[in-house]
């Protein structure tokens, strides 16, 4: 019989590490509230997390999840990154409609190089007893021999009760194709749980919502093939007070990696907070204090925008350091209050022959990530939202051209009151 998700009932916890998860809104379900707590308590906690290597970066979808990470750690329990170099071969069904494109090894090398980075600046890595460890599933799955597999592990799962994953049921439900290889992944993840807990003693597994069933899936399979008591912990999937999902834009993925997403491109990220969120969102993607948090949220009307830069410049300082937190904030500040341009806009790069000739404002636009398509460009036109050098295009068919460049010599391109990016000729 699979567990069923809890949600706590108990308003206080014995531990600090489930009382600051719950006053800050991370816990969405747990296997054993009173069993997790008295280990926490104890801070014999060894939780892991996976990250697939899909891409050069991890997104903004991911941070709940990190700062999970975080404050196990800061109240005294053992962190592990696990790197999906293993299951990113294979590929996580889990909120899909379709099968994701397989990466090669190096593909999936290289991201997996380019996303460690990320871990450092939320967690303390090293050899203490709280000290957080880096794992990589391609180090045990790729080594599995597939008759001893299905023998050994695949003999515990039940197709009936694999098809009523959320993961697959749904992809099942919608008639969209599940590959067999991605069938299996759930089978993969649940080993990952029972080799952590041989090899470093990992006794919870976090994650997002999406994962319960995965999760749980190894805790049965840990019960099976021996291991200690394991345990299940999920948050949120977090979705805008209008509805939207976290971390998606206009113009794609909130990455994590600067050479991906500009740091005041973060920064305005964090700034274009609806009200709504404010509150939430600091308890979840900042250090501060509850009580200054509280006050922060209670701002009304115009001072709300206050609350909002706070979160901006707190946020970004956790991912990319204070000193470029508080130059995004000033470039803000200089280009919306000052209206001045500011060299630390984001930029584009234009041979000066292209601008010479002309360049339509739709291609443009898409080119410099303010507009995600011709489309999308020329629908914000005919709404007012696209400017040039704070100028309202209203002719999708004009061009720009190195006429357009200013005194500094640059083309202040704007979508909306809050996106720029300077263009300047190569």
């Amino acid at each position: 019989m699979p567990l069923q998700p809890q949600k706590p009932v108990m308003t206080a916890f014995k531990s600090d590490f489930l009382n600051v998860l719950a006053s800050r809104g991370f816990i969405h379900q747990v296997s054993d509230a009173e069993g997790l707590d008295a280990l926490a308590a104890r801070q014999e906690i060894v939780a892991y997390i996976g990250y697939d290597c899909t891409a050069p970066s991890l997104h903004v979808g991911h941070l709940l999840s990190i700062m999970m990470l975080h404050w196990l750690q800061e109240t005294g329990n053992k962190p592990v990154t696990l790197m999906g170099g293993g299951t990113t071969r294979v590929g996580d069904p889990s909120g899909r409609d379709e099968t994701r494109r397989l990466l090669t090894i190096e593909q999936i090398d290289a991201n997996k190089a380019s996303i460690k980075t990320t871990f450092a600046k939320f967690l303390r890595f090293g050899d203490g007893t709280s000290d957080a460890v880096m794992a990589d599933n391609a180090e045990w799955l790729t080594k599995l021999n597939y008759i001893e597999m299905l023998r050994d592990i695949g003999r515990h799962f039940s197709v009936n009760r694999m098809l009523t994953m959320d993961s697959v049921r749904m992809r099942l439900e919608r008639e969209q194709e599940l590959s067999f290889i991605e069938f299996n992944y759930m089978i993969l993840q649940a080993y990952d749980f029972v080799e952590l807990a041989r090899r470093l003693g990992c006794n919870l597994q976090m994650g997002g919502s999406d994962q319960w069933g995965n999760i749980v899936t190894g805790i049965d399979l840990g019960r099976r093939m021996g291991t200690h008591q394991l345990y299940a912990l999920t948050c949120p999937l977090l979705t805008t007070a209008s509805g939207a999902k976290m971390g998606k834009t206009a113009a794609g993925a909130v990455w994590l990696n600067a050479d991906m997403l500009p740091v005041y491109d973060y920064w305005q990220f964090w700034r274009n907070t609806e009200d709504g969120d404010v509150g939430r969102f600091l308890k979840l993607f900042t250090l501060l204090p509850l009580d200054e948090i509280a006050r922060l949220a209670a701002l009304q009307g115009a001072d709300i925008n206050e609350a909002k830069k706070v979160l901006a410049t707190e946020a970004t300082a956790l991912m990319h350091g204070r000193e470029a937190a508080l130059a995004a904030e000033a470039t803000a500040r200089k280009t919306f209050e000052e209206g001045a341009i500011a060299d630390s806009l984001p930029t584009l790069e234009v041979a000066r022959a292209e601008l010479e000739a002309g360049i339509g404002v739709p291609v443009l636009f898409v080119r410099a990530g303010l507009a995600a398509s011709n489309g999308e460009a020329r629908r914000q036109i005919k709404g007012g939202g696209l400017r040039v050098n704070d100028v309202p295009v209203t002719d999708e068919k004009m061009a720009v051209t190195a006429g357009h460049l200013t005194a500094e010599g640059v083309i202040k391109l704007s979508a909306g009151k809050k996106r720029h990016v300077l263009v300047r000729p190569a």
